[in-house]
């Protein structure tokens, strides 16, 4: 499990093609190296990927074909910055919203604008998720846990500062470029639960039920 909250940001040191579709990626970092160890869960991009093999200032992870198709990670190449975040500890603050680092799809820029202080990014809504999106909810970015400015149709936009651009990999990115989305967890849960309370063979979605499965706290 993930909080959206960004570490630091790594180098893509290589990218090693191994079949058709399945990679190797070594990743540059400094911050995130301490205590790591074989297997550990690293989130690259938002893309939960387990540690391989650890060098002095780097360390590598392999990426699936399904992988593969889901993400922005194969078009990264030798000298890309990556957003990178350690897996939360149990002890650890929770800052952004729960992150599982499963990536749902890539969308695409359609506009990046500065207004003041604000950085504003207009990304399109992929086809199929518009029901995840809700104004003033949480979205996974490339890994960053951000707020919905506001959701049309088929688009969103994302406000960030300027310390966000810094610290990540959005103050690399332009119009027409494309990134990882993970839509809320908790949102795509509850969605699954109405869905299944709508099938003929299931009872119908209630107060009490969403309070008995945790959803709701306290009665009428």
């Amino acid at each position: 499990m993930f909080t959206g909250i960004i570490e630091e940001k790594g180098k893509v040191r290589r990218l090693t093609r191994r079949s058709a579709h399945a990679y190797v990626i070594e990743v540059e970092a400094e911050k995130v190296m301490h205590d790591m160890k074989l297997g550990d869960s690293i989130a690259i991009n938002g893309v939960c990927l387990t540690v391989t093999e650890i060098k002095t200032k780097s360390f590598l992870a392999d990426i699936m074909p399904k992988t593969f198709f889901a993400t922005n990670l194969a078009i990264l190449s030798a000298g890309s910055n990556v957003n990178l975040e350690r897996a939360m500890a149990a002890n650890g603050r929770f800052g952004g919203h729960f992150v599982s680092g499963h990536v749902d799809e890539t969308a695409r820029i359609l506009n990046k604008k500065r207004v003041e202080n604000a950085i504003l990014f207009d990304i399109s809504i992929p086809e199929g998720y518009a029901h995840f999106f809700l104004t003033k909810g949480s979205i996974t970015v490339d890994g960053i846990s951000l707020t919905l400015f506001s959701v049309k149709p088929d688009s969103f936009q994302i406000s960030i500062i300027p310390h966000t651009a810094a610290e990540t990999t959005l103050s690399d990115k332009s119009k027409g470029d494309h990134v990882n989305i993970e839509c809320d967890l908790l949102v795509k849960h509850i969605y699954q639960m109405m869905v299944k309370a709508q099938s003929p063979d299931s009872s119908p979605l209630t107060y009490e039920k969403l309070s008995v499965t945790g959803f709701m706290q306290g009665g009428l």
